[in-house]
């Protein structure tokens, strides 16, 4: 506790140098005893320059435990007192927030809600410690009333270890600039042998450059070299009256997947739509991306072509995809499967046991849902599915026997029996039409160069594919207008 005080003094003194009024909201916990200390070193700098401190603090009903009870008397040595319930009456230069760390599970309610969202509202320099208040550190959940804000004057100094909640769901929003602190006490982790030090989740880094963009290209290669890809989907209306029963047509989906397929490095990419028989003319070509190659949808589902490549099914596809969906299952090498094709197996029983069996059969699965796709897959809900996605990403890897890559603010990539790998790449551009299709894209071209041997590589190619998407979005120049899916890519 005394170096956890000491490490947040040091960041929050170099964060707001010249602060002369510090409010510190302390909780009832050990991460209230940190605040304490670190108001305390506060006291003892500000005292003589006739600066304030002003502490709050949610002082426990029983007794303080010995490492609290120590900080609170550090507190009282400094000149602190705790002051009225009430934050102070004008903003301070800077605010430290203690209230909660590990092990928040349930609302906040009362006076700590009512700090919260006050530390929510300062436009000043707010330093978290190890955890935003509110913030569940294990799934990133928000238990506050007051939503988190996006905002450059926050920052987190997570302690010993990064906690997966940071990088998931609200925890981005909520930490703002993220440090680390390992408190000097990494030499007294358990040995990497025992089962207790095994990590819940890994934040992912690229396990190389780009595609096509940093990568030295070797000169003796062809085409071929690079993989292919066989997008299907795309759903084509019927001619009658120009719209289908089940919509109207969905080309766009499955173009925007193909072309991501062939920016992402695939040296062949084919797609072919969804049509039934009286069904409005597909394009023959792409006049955008001239290098697609465009077949009809019995060529696609040969069996022989499709254990040759990896085949992305789905986007667009609507209510159509599920007329193939057996096909491609049953004979594709490498497979992913995005939007309209994973609601059609969570409607379909015998579907599901087919993708279930894949692995076993020596093919490699990629699911990529949102949340509402992967809460139909669990029969759960959206709230539950959002309230634990690391938890929901598992169930369904570990389910189906495939890779899981769950999109959302902190992508989760799942695989039966490994550690999740959260995406730290990407921000809220990502959220527009198309950029779920784009990803699947660029998971198909991920495994056509580099086809994986194990879920352990398929799981680390799926999130290399997502950091790339990820950083696309953060590239894109500030102030200008906002991008499509499309305009991504070329980044």
């Amino acid at each position: 506790m005394a170096r956890a005080g000491a490490a947040c003094f040091a960041l929050s003194a170099a964060l707001a140098p010249h602060a002369r009024r510090v409010w510190v909201a302390c909780g009832p916990g050990h991460n209230g005893g940190d605040g304490l200390l670190a108001a305390a070193a506060w006291q003892r700098r500000l005292q003589p320059l006739g600066g304030e401190v002003w502490l709050n603090w949610l002082r426990p009903e029983g007794p303080l435990s010995a490492d609290c009870s120590c900080a609170w008397a550090q507190a009282q040595a400094s000149g602190l007192q705790v002051r009225a319930s009430a934050p102070p009456p004008d903003w301070p230069d800077l605010a430290l927030d203690a209230l909660f760390g590990l092990g928040l599970a349930r609302a906040v309610r009362g006076l700590a809600d009512d700090w919260i969202a006050r530390l929510q509202a300062l436009p000043v320099p707010v330093l978290c410690l190890d955890l935003p208040s509110g913030l569940c550190a294990d799934s990133g959940h928000w238990w506050a009333s007051a939503a988190p804000r996006a905002s450059a004057q926050r920052h987190t100094l997570s302690l010993l270890t990064l906690k997966p909640g940071l990088f998931t769901q609200h925890g981005r929003s909520a930490a703002g600039t993220l440090w680390f602190h390992d408190l000097g006490l990494a030499e007294l982790a358990p040995p990497a042998s025992d089962p207790a030090a095994a990590p819940s989740a890994w934040l992912h880094a690229p396990s190389h450059p780009p595609p096509r963009v940093l990568r030295r290209l070797p000169l003796a290669t062809h085409k071929g070299s690079y993989g292919s890809v066989a997008v299907i989907g795309g759903q084509v209306a019927h001619n009658t009256h120009g719209t289908h029963a089940h919509g109207t047509h969905m080309l766009g989906a499955a173009l925007l997947a193909a072309r991501a397929a062939l920016r992402g490095g695939a040296g062949r990419v084919y797609l072919a739509w969804l049509a039934g028989a009286s069904a409005a003319p597909a394009p023959l070509l792409d006049p955008l991306q001239p290098e697609l190659m465009l077949r009809p949808l019995a060529a696609l589902l040969d069996a022989a072509l499709l254990q040759e490549l990896v085949t992305v099914c789905g986007c667009g596809g609507g209510q159509a995809v599920a007329g193939c969906l057996g096909t491609v299952l049953a004979h594709s090498r490498l497979l992913v499967l995005d939007a309209d094709a994973l609601n059609a197996v969570a409607d379909a029983p015998a579907l599901q046991a087919q993708l279930a069996q894949r692995w076993g059969q020596g093919r490699g699965t990629v699911l990529t849902p949102h949340p509402l796709e992967a809460a139909r897959l669990l029969g759960s809900a959206v709230e539950r599915v959002q309230a634990d996605r690391l938890g929901a990403a598992q169930a369904l890897a570990e389910r189906f026997r495939c890779v899981v890559l769950l999109k959302g603010a902190g992508t989760v990539v799942a695989a039966p029996g490994l550690p999740t790998r959260l995406n730290p790449s990407g921000n809220a551009l990502l959220a527009s039409p198309g950029s779920g299709d784009a990803l699947a894209g660029l998971i198909g071209a991920e495994l056509a160069h580099t086809p994986p041997d194990s879920l352990e590589t398929l799981q680390r190619a799926c999130a290399d594919a997502a950091y790339w998407h990820g950083l696309s979005a953060e590239r894109w120049p500030p102030g200008a207008p906002l991008p499509s899916a499309s305009e991504l890519l070329r980044l």
